[in-house]
């Protein structure tokens, strides 16, 4: 009987596949758990709907990533901060810091989760990664300057 998956099942499949399995597993204890339904043409028809709007989905927030990239491409964010001796930082720049910074300067919101970057404590210039979407990054200078 064929059956699509309406939660992961170990040893048989994801949710949202369609799998074939024998009569009584389906009836006697995936149906009843709620674990399957039946793949009638409609619940077929209905799958590949939500296979397809999440598809979409996937390929806009795909699009939106890489418009945020190309706009952050090669882009500048300065810090001022006071210094002490040997160009060193009272404090340090965080993952945090640089997100806020390039939302206050270029209007772009970063999550700071996404920003690949140790905690900056010296004077000087730095690229930062920004990883906006699984396969789309790109680098930002990072320029500190002391007050």
């Amino acid at each position: 009987m064929k059956v699509i998956l309406l939660k992961d099942v170990k040893s048989l499949g994801k949710k949202g596949e369609l799998v074939n399995t024998s009569d009584g597993y389906a009836r006697n204890y995936l149906f009843p758990r709620k674990l399957a339904e039946e793949a009638t043409n409609n619940n077929l028809h209905i799958l590949n709907n939500k296979k397809e709007a999440e598809r979409r989905k996937k390929l806009k927030e795909l699009e939106e990533a890489q418009k945020v990239a190309n706009s952050l491409k090669g882009k500048e964010v300065n810090f001022k901060v006071k210094t002490g001796e040997n160009g060193r930082l009272f404090g340090s720049i965080t993952s945090k810091d640089i997100a806020q910074k390039i939302k206050d300067q270029y209007k772009v919101k970063i999550d700071k989760k996404k920003i690949v970057s140790e905690a900056i404590r010296q004077l000087g210039s730095y690229d930062v990664e920004l990883k906006i979407y699984p396969e789309v990054s790109t680098k930002v200078k990072v320029v500190v300057s002391g007050e």
